[in-house]
């Protein structure tokens, strides 16, 4: 028996061609989706905390926060999902740290594959875990009472938006990820960063509530802008502006880290 090797096709100039880059890159997503079932505690971060989300707030908050449970559901749903949605992206940080300083990218150096198939893969894979848990969120809260009034085509850019917000976010996470000395640090920062940004916005509470130079930082906050689309994206309404605002800060977000990422992943790869 013999064993058959398979190569990437190179150029001369030893750079993979676009397409062949292309096929790497959901290569190694494919990879980073099918270690869920080798290590199925992953699931805990993408399924379990969602739902904890989804009743703490529910049942904790809403008497206080809106009268009943019932009431606070059909307002902080859609906030709960932008929130899991915003610390799920430092999952990404600290898987690709994790896998910097076990030397999993010295091994996949060493392959004839593109060098960024390794990093967009695994930002790829996340961003389908980001569905998953959003779509597990919102089945809860139907089940719950919450209600899409939005119509499915509301519902299907809500999901959409939320994607293009998290891989715009997730250069942010890669840069943390490949700057940061361990995965602690990597939580330890996401969690002083994206915890404030989250709860002085709009995501849980009406803004109006808040004291005046709260509200002016909640107004600019890319987290109220986002909330307010994803929820009127759902429940029916005026999306336009939010909408709009949240796609500038997604640009403003990728431009500005999207290069600052890239240039620390090829210093460390």
């Amino acid at each position: 028996m013999t064993a058959t090797t398979i190569t990437a096709p190179v150029t001369a100039s030893g750079r993979v061609p676009p397409l062949a880059g292309v096929r790497q890159t959901f290569t190694m997503a494919w990879r980073s989706l099918v270690a869920v079932k080798h290590n199925p505690l992953e699931l805990v971060d993408y399924s379990i905390t969602p739902i904890m989300f989804v009743f703490l707030f529910t049942y904790v908050l809403g008497g206080q926060m809106a009268g009943s449970p019932d009431a606070y559901l059909k307002y902080a749903l859609p906030g709960i999902i932008v929130q899991n949605t915003l610390f799920m992206t430092m999952y990404t940080a600290m898987a690709l740290n994790t896998d910097l300083t076990k030397g999993v990218f010295d091994r996949l150096r060493s392959l004839p594959i593109a060098r960024s198939a390794p990093l967009i893969g695994r930002i790829t894979a996340d961003l389908a875990k980001h569905v998953w848990a959003m779509l597990l969120m919102i089945g809860l809260g139907l089940a719950l009472g919450f209600r899409i009034t939005g119509g499915f085509g509301g519902f299907l850019l809500g999901v959409l938006l939320l994607v293009v917000f998290a891989a715009a976010v997730s250069w942010s996470a890669v840069l943390i990820g490949m700057l940061a000395g361990d995965a602690e640090k990597v939580q330890a920062f996401a969690f002083t960063l994206i915890f404030p940004i989250t709860f002085t916005s709009s995501a849980f509470v009406v803004v109006d509530t808040m004291p005046g130079w709260l509200q002016a930082w909640s107004d600019v906050n890319p987290v109220t802008h986002l909330s307010d689309a994803f929820r009127g994206l759902l429940l029916g309404g005026a999306v336009a502006e939010p909408v709009l605002w949240s796609l500038v800060w997604a640009a403003g977000i990728a431009l500005v880290f999207y290069p600052l990422a890239m240039r620390a992943y090829r210093a460390k790869v």
